[in-house]
């Protein structure tokens, strides 16, 4: 259940440690450490790890933290990848609160006071997100006023995250309370795909959720280079590790917890209903291609294939039956989508 809270100034001066992973990012280095140290209310402190990089970066981190005592270097004598880069930094952080975030992300500014503000009024609150805006070039411009905090038992979070079968957060958005980060063993180097929405799954199985509302709290940055446009593109590959995901959750994380495993099947479903439409959707025709969602949706949840949306795409991958959608399907399937976005810029899930 959310509860929705009056945001309340911070009483105190929490520190927050902000590691800043980085790959043949120097170039982006000054803003998003500029992003990082734009924060009133709270001491920052920033560490820089560098995982040899081979154009420079490193010298782009040093003079940045020969030009300012809270920033810090680590650099890798050897390229590690980015979920050891990841640990290496999490591991040195000493702030009452932490977040990472990429070399080519930015933090708005005072996006950590309004997200530190609410983890200190609700102790019980490990995570904390809001909305992150893409960007190519220009940082975005919004509203800064906060509208509210929603506050979720961290139970009732992942439940409406396992129904949907999917992460609510991009990533550099998310600040954790250094207790709660210190209870996972870090990012884990099976999932690099998905090791975000790992970490936010297990956060919420002993923590609350918090979400600051109405600002943008961070502008992630949307290039050729982009992990998930290169290594990890594709709808199939993101919907197989989510699912790893959430295997890795019910048999490991959480096996003897009764309401987290309840949840299995409604993942489940909510994946292989996803698989059938992306299928749909992203395949073009390709009969071979929309197959191989079928399949991941039938491994997935066998009761799929009982569904009409499976026997319309079974029909047109392999009967070549195709029937396009009335004009009033495609304009309320629109209207549907743009709907449940404004829902989501709004209240986070």
């Amino acid at each position: 259940m959310r509860r929705f809270h009056r945001p309340r100034p911070l009483r105190t001066r929490p520190s927050v440690s902000v590691v800043i992973p980085c790959y043949n990012y120097g170039h982006y280095l000054p803003q998003a450490v500029a992003g990082a140290l734009a924060q009133e209310g709270v001491d920052v402190d920033v560490l820089i790890v560098d995982d040899a990089s081979p154009d420079g970066s490193a010298d782009v981190a040093r003079s940045l933290a020969a030009a300012d005592p809270r920033v810090d270097v680590l650099v890798h004598e050897r390229n590690a990848g980015h979920i050891q880069t990841y640990n290496d930094g999490l591991s040195r952080v000493h702030g009452d609160y932490v977040t990472l975030v990429s070399a080519d992300d930015v933090l708005m500014p005072d996006a950590l006071t309004r997200a530190v503000a609410l983890m200190e009024h609700h102790p019980s609150v490990g995570l904390v997100y809001g909305y992150a805006r893409s960007f190519t070039d220009d940082l975005p411009v919004g509203p800064t006023r906060t509208r509210s905090w929603s506050v979720w038992s961290g139970r009732d979070w992942l439940g409406t995250a396992a129904r949907q079968g999917r992460c609510f957060l991009v990533s550099p958005e998310a600040v954790m309370r250094r207790e709660a980060l210190e209870q996972t063993d870090g990012y884990d180097p099976r999932l690099p795909h998905s090791g975000d929405f790992d970490m936010w799954l297990r956060t919420s199985v002993n923590w609350d959720v918090g979400r600051v509302d109405g600002p943008i709290q961070a502008a992630y940055r949307v290039h050729d280079a982009n992990m998930h446009l290169t290594e990890y593109a594709g709808w199939l590959t993101d919907l197989r590790e989510r699912r790893r995901t959430f295997d890795i959750l019910f048999d490991e994380r959480a096996p003897d917890v009764a309401d987290v495993q309840s949840l299995r099947q409604d993942a489940m479903k909510a994946l292989a209903k996803e698989a059938v439409r992306r299928g749909r959707e992203v395949a073009h025709g390709d009969s071979e291609s929309v197959l191989d969602y079928l399949r991941f949706a039938a491994e997935t949840h066998l009761a799929i294939r009982h569904t009409r949306a499976w026997s319309r795409a079974w029909a047109e991958a392999v009967e070549g039956r195709t029937s396009e959608p009335a004009p009033w399907a495609r304009a309320t399937a629109k209207v549907r989508h743009h709907l449940r976005w404004r829902f989501e810029r709004r209240y986070g899930t």
